[in-house]
């Protein structure tokens, strides 16, 4: 329970399958979290007087409401970037809450987002380092010359560590916020961006959104951005497969939220299985599943790596045809509502119904 967590396991005793309990044990209360000493605040606060050009790159609870508001109030008091890396682990999100530059996945974007900074403040998190490496494309992304300063480590109390920053900075401009805004979504076949404009629209408040799109999810974050508040769960860490379990997770950690899985077809397949445990909880998820056949972000990767299209038995690794995959039939195969959709139209009517309609459901969309 020590922030910011640990994989935790537990060992009981075989007769625990057969003796009686003497009844439930006390709850613990997690560790109070670390205060970070007054006089790195103040050396961090004298760092951002300078006013030479500074981000603060937040993590952990400062990512979270009411968190990202200490954050944001820092960086506005600072004349500093708000940024977060490529894929925190959750971040509140939509109209009315701070805006939040995300780092760029590709290093040669994040590279040219952050090109001119002199001073980078970690907040709860560590520095984002690049997915992979290229034989042509330089890992580093921070320019020559910018220093990196932590103010808190992740597990520090990072939001009391902000505030006192912000005190320290004294006054300053008010942190921007995101403006309530809706895409327009129209019709036609459908497109990544189109879905986008179409969860854009429809997200209700307090949802929860897994992400798992990978390259068919990329428009998401700017459809939403003025979508009412809620929280966004991305992919972590890189390994593929997390989508579905993290949205099963989050409904059965908030059964009073909608929770909305966008969710490539590749990946899903490595955890298939919570679509049965989706619709044998009776959880309250909607599952938007890309359908292009095709391991896309391998291709991506592979294209970028040899400077060439995969051929061969390579592309074949990467390839999901040959038998295809009908998600149609897996999510119903495995008690999951699920329906074929080809329009943007068709797209809008079954996730607005899904919006209104408790329980597990599943919409296949081909890109």
């Amino acid at each position: 329970l020590s922030p910011p967590g640990r994989i935790a396991t537990l060992i009981v005793p075989a007769d625990s399958a057969w003796e009686q309990t003497s009844g439930p044990a006390p709850v613990v209360p997690p560790p109070l979290r670390a205060q970070v000493p007054g006089e790195r605040i103040r050396e961090i606060a004298g760092v951002l007087r300078t006013r030479e050009p500074a981000a603060i790159l937040a993590g952990d609870v400062a990512l979270l409401d009411p968190g990202i508001r200490s954050a944001a109030c820092a960086a506005a008091k600072a004349g500093a970037r708000l940024l977060c890396g490529t894929f925190p682990a959750r971040l509140s999100r939509g109209a009315g809450r701070p805006r939040v530059e995300r780092i760029p996945y590709f290093p040669e974007r994040a590279a040219e987002m952050l090109a001119g900074l002199r001073h980078v403040v970690l907040a709860g998190d560590r520095m984002t380092v690049p997915f992979f490496a290229y034989p042509t494309i330089s890992s580093e992304i921070l320019p020559a010359g910018c220093r990196v300063h932590t103010l808190a480590e992740p597990g520090e109390d990072v939001v009391g560590a902000l505030d006192a920053l912000a005190d320290e900075l004294g006054g300053g401009a008010d942190p921007v916020v995101e403006a309530a805004s809706r895409p327009e979504t129209g019709d036609g076949p459908i497109t990544p961006d189109g879905v986008a404009r179409v969860v854009g629209a429809l997200l209700p408040e307090n949802a929860i959104l897994s992400d798992e799109g990978a390259t068919s999810s990329l428009g998401s974050l700017p459809a939403t951005a003025g979508a009412p508040p809620h929280d966004w769960l991305p992919l972590t860490g890189g390994a593929i497969g997390q989508g579905l379990p993290v949205a099963a997770g989050a409904a059965l950690a908030c059964p009073d939220r909608k929770v909305v899985a966008l969710q490539a077809d590749g990946s899903a397949m490595y955890t298939l299985q919570a679509l049965w445990t989706q619709a044998r909880e009776k959880l309250d998820v909607t599952t938007i599943l890309f359908s292009n056949r095709r391991y896309a972000i391998l291709g991506m990767e592979l294209r970028r790596m040899a400077n060439a299209e995969p051929t061969g038995r390579t592309a074949g690794l990467i390839d999901l045809s040959h038998p295809d995959l009908d998600w149609v039939q897996l999510a119903r195969g495995m008690g999951v509502e699920a329906e074929h959709v080809e329009t943007l139209g068709g797209l809008r009517r079954a996730f607005a119904a899904a919006m209104r309609t408790p329980g597990p459901r599943l919409l296949e969309v081909p890109i």
